[in-house]
């Protein structure tokens, strides 16, 4: 199958965590057979970001780790219709501009011998519904969902049997346990500050507990204004920038544990939808304790692959366990990776995606 994917960015990962997943299944995709092209804006800004961040050498470690990923760009002015030619599947991620997503609609509306999805990884439609009804996608066959909260939103809209949940995953080809475990300490955490929509449950779950714990805490990502620099600093927290995520890796392998704080919409409105971390992190090895967080659709075995904390004093105790109890760790990180490996890597949602386009009546050129 010729299969097209339109990404914000797969080059850039800075404030774009959806680029992980997609870099992980576009692989799979290839190592199955088929043939893929992913396009990008010409400039973006989690492009712009990382140069002004990290200048040329922000891309060398995606660069490194996909080599056989080589996105092709396209100006603002460029016609929907060469971007999609002689595709079979077009699926369009949700960060696109509105008019190109309506233009590709058009397209398809007008007998355009493919098939179109829409990618929906974000939680705009309950945060910002109205951003998100500014879409046209009357042209589309059907929308991919990342969590069956958000596929249920898109029923309400209509979308009835034409949405499908297609969950992220970890893509365990880059993202493995360490061949040679060294000495692990302390606590890491990659994530985003974002909007400050998670800054108290951050201190209670993940400031608070590893200065209790007393073991030092490593901190990476962006968007991290004065005051929550200053607030990692009043915890003794060092804080790192921007961490290119194909060396997420070895710095999950250095580290006694993670925390994983899901964002107040996925926490409440959106229950059930994983940050990648949780994902990346489990397939990594590295023993991982959660805030409240309602896993709605079984995807994992709370307390057997994480463990689950009610409150700041519940992380603080799971972390001193987890340093003097090299047993139930072992365990936790077995029962993790299995979880992983039996049903969320990036070859099973290619697996997941290709059942889904059986489904779309592709044209028959695409079954030769």
């Amino acid at each position: 199958m010729r299969i097209t994917y339109l990404t914000h960015s797969l080059r850039s990962c800075w404030n774009h965590g959806n680029a992980h997943f997609l870099r992980g299944v576009l692989r799979e995709l290839q190592a199955m057979g088929h043939q893929v092209r992913a396009l990008e804006p010409e400039t973006n800004w989690s492009l712009d970001n990382l140069f002004a961040d990290a200048g040329e050498a922000g891309l060398v470690a995606f660069r490194n780790a996909y080599p056989d990923l080589v996105p092709e760009t396209y100006a603002a002015d460029a016609d929907a219709a060469a971007l999609v030619e002689g595709a079979d599947l077009v699926i369009v991620h949700e960060w696109n501009e509105p008019a190109l997503v309506a233009a590709l609609g058009g397209l398809r509306k007008r007998g355009g011998g493919f098939r179109l999805l829409f990618h929906d990884t974000h939680h705009r439609a309950v945060s910002a519904p109205h951003e998100m009804k500014a879409f046209d996608l009357s042209g589309y066959d059907g929308v991919l969902a990342f969590g069956e909260t958000l596929s249920e939103v898109y029923r309400g809209w209509g979308w009835g049997g034409r949405v499908w949940t297609w969950h992220e995953a970890a893509d365990t080809r880059l993202f493995q346990p360490p061949v040679v475990e060294q000495t692990r300490e302390g606590v890491v955490w990659i994530g985003n500050w974002g909007d400050g929509e998670r800054t108290a449950e951050l201190e209670q779950f993940l400031l608070n507990p590893a200065q209790a714990a007393g073991m030092r805490l490593d901190v990476y990502g962006v968007r991290y204004p004065d005051e929550a620099k200053a607030l990692l600093a009043r915890y003794g927290a060092g804080y790192h920038g921007w961490l290119p995520n194909a060396r997420a890796p070895e710095v999950f392998a250095r580290a006694l544990a993670t925390v994983h704080v899901p964002r107040r919409y996925y926490a409440t409105i959106l229950p059930g939808i994983p940050t990648i971390r949780v994902f990346e992190a489990l397939a990594c090895g590295i023993p991982l304790i959660s805030a409240p967080w309602a896993d709605s659709e079984g995807l994992f075995r709370p307390g057997q692959d994480y463990l689950v904390a009610r409150d700041g004093g519940q992380v603080r105790d799971d972390l001193n366990m987890l340093r003097e109890d090299t047993n139930s760790r072992a365990e936790l990180v077995a029962s993790g990776l299995e979880t992983i490996l039996a049903r969320h890597t990036c070859a099973h949602r290619a697996a997941e995606l290709l059942a889904i386009a059986a489904r779309l009546d592709l044209p028959e050129r695409s079954a030769a």
